[in-house]
């Protein structure tokens, strides 16, 4: 189903202040949008204050609505009038909870139903586009083992991860596969998901938290000086991810699933890149760590698993991007938004110089 998008209704997007949503907000602002812009609690300055700086002097017009992902009807207020749909918001934790299921899994996977089932009782919504992952497409890079050029497109998904093992991976890939349960239920409203590999570049609020920038933080604060292990992932800049949910919203041929990577990296060439740009001031790795240690090792330095580190540590990985390119994305440089992304940390006072 192609549907006929009006460039005139309002556009939802939930979990507004997040470090993809506020990009993907003022891009819609920038371009003369309603956005419909749900956050937990509107009346918590701190939390959208940047999205209220955003607004100021852009011909669009902010709303703001509060939105809890396990309340039911919680965004049928914000939804109404709405032809666009896009969904963001998901729990983002990686340690720090006892119980994966109810901290990740039961959130993404009900907030996700509830806001489906919203679109579901509003009769303008057209097209929902969801903010899905690479992680719904593999869970670890041994996944690709056995692919040709262990190369992984769309057409993959990932069925290595659960609640006991990558939790936040199988988050995603159980409301993603959820999405599409419910998508195919009706005939209304159609479904795009942009599945991101790991996102860098800069942030619009210091509020953001995800892995990239703690990966970051960590190059420069001296924690892997020691040396780091064969680890490669996909990148992407935040502002491509941004520019692939407008393309995908309003593009009416755009369906099914869009992998956005910019390109692949490992940890020390990741340093590498730093190092040529900041030089010696931050005690950038130089070494890999053979993976004898790191699975020695791993597990006392953080919320690693020996589990883990056998399924990534020195499997390479590589991904297929041409879908993103036949819909519209032109790709940052990655070092380019690596080198933007570790000097926004410095300017937010994350990292001081030797």
């Amino acid at each position: 189903m192609t549907p006929s998008l009006s460039h005139t209704t309002p556009v939802l997007v939930t979990g507004a202040s997040g470090y993809i949503a506020s990009w993907l907000v003022r891009y819609l602002l920038e371009d003369g949008y309603t956005v419909h812009a749900t956050v937990r609690d509107p009346n918590r300055q701190e939390s959208i204050k940047h999205l209220l700086n955003i607004a100021e002097g852009l011909p669009g017009t902010l709303k703001l609505f509060a939105a809890d992902l396990l309340k039911q009807g919680s965004f049928d207020q914000a939804m109404q009038g709405c032809e666009i749909v896009m969904h963001t918001a998901s729990p983002f934790l990686l340690e720090g909870f006892s119980d994966a299921q109810q901290a990740l899994v039961r959130p993404a996977v009900e907030g996700t139903r509830h806001v489906l089932e919203a679109a579901n009782r509003t009769q303008s919504v057209r097209r929902v586009v969801l903010t899905s992952s690479v992680a719904a497409i593999y869970g670890d890079n041994i996944d690709a083992r056995d692919l040709p050029d262990n190369r992984l497109d769309e057409r993959h998904w990932n069925t290595s991860s659960s609640v006991h093992h990558n939790p936040y991976q199988y988050s995603k890939v159980a409301a993603e596969q959820e999405a599409w349960r419910l998508q195919k239920l009706q005939d209304r409203w159609d479904l795009v998901t942009v599945n991101p590999g790991m996102v860098f570049g800069p942030a619009l609020t210091t509020l953001s938290q995800s892995a990239s920038i703690d990966t970051l933080i960590s190059m420069g604060d001296g924690r892997l000086r020691t040396g780091v292990p064969d680890l490669s992932y996909g990148i992407v800049d935040v502002r491509d991810v941004a520019r692939a949910h407008m393309l995908a919203a309003f593009t009416p041929q755009a369906s099914g699933r869009y992998l956005l990577v910019a390109g692949e990296t490992s940890m020390l060439d990741m340093a590498k890149v730093l190092r040529s740009h900041f030089g010696n001031r931050y005690p950038f790795p130089r070494m890999v760590v053979p993976k004898p240690l790191v699975w020695l090792f791993g597990p006392l330095m953080g919320p690693v698993t020996r589990t883990f580190i056998s399924a990534n540590v020195g499997h390479p990985i590589r991904f297929d991007h041409r879908r993103s390119l036949e819909l519209g994305i032109r790709y940052h440089d990655i070092h380019q938004t690596l080198q933007e992304h570790f000097q926004q940390i410095i300017d937010d006072g994350l990292l001081k110089q030797k």
